[in-house]
């Protein structure tokens, strides 16, 4: 819950922090680095929950992630638009989503890739 003097941005990331407090305990230092790997990808970005989901805002949705029962979700927008096709060829996708599975390691470079990659169209859209 958001302390009463907090700023915007601190409310923001507390609400992430209690999403990632929710999760089961082994997958919260999964969620925490992906968090840390798109922070540091786009470090102007304001945190928020949209969706339900944590999400990175600069000018608009960045990417969101989500956890699910066998996978992380991480939701960059529509997948057409992102130049890393051989690079997703090894997950499941849908239009708007990569399922990364919780029973393999986690590509953070993918991550932080697809989330540079996500800021530069925000950024070059103004």
């Amino acid at each position: 819950m958001p302390k009463k003097n907090q700023t915007p941005d601190a409310a923001a990331a507390a609400v992430i922090d209690e999403y990632i407090a929710t999760q089961p305990e082994e997958l919260r230092p999964l969620l925490i680095k992906i968090r840390k790997t798109i922070k540091k990808a786009a470090p102007g970005a304001k945190e928020k929950i949209s969706y339900g989901m944590p999400t990175f805002w600069q000018g608009e949705n960045l990417i969101h992630f989500a956890v699910f029962k066998k996978h992380i979700g991480i939701f960059p927008g529509l997948l057409s638009n992102i130049p890393f096709q051989e690079r997703l060829s090894g997950y499941r996708t849908t239009k708007s989503s990569i399922h990364l599975p919780l029973d393999k390691p986690i590509d953070y470079s993918l991550i932080s890739d697809i989330t540079l990659f996500r800021l530069k169209q925000a950024t070059s859209a103004r």
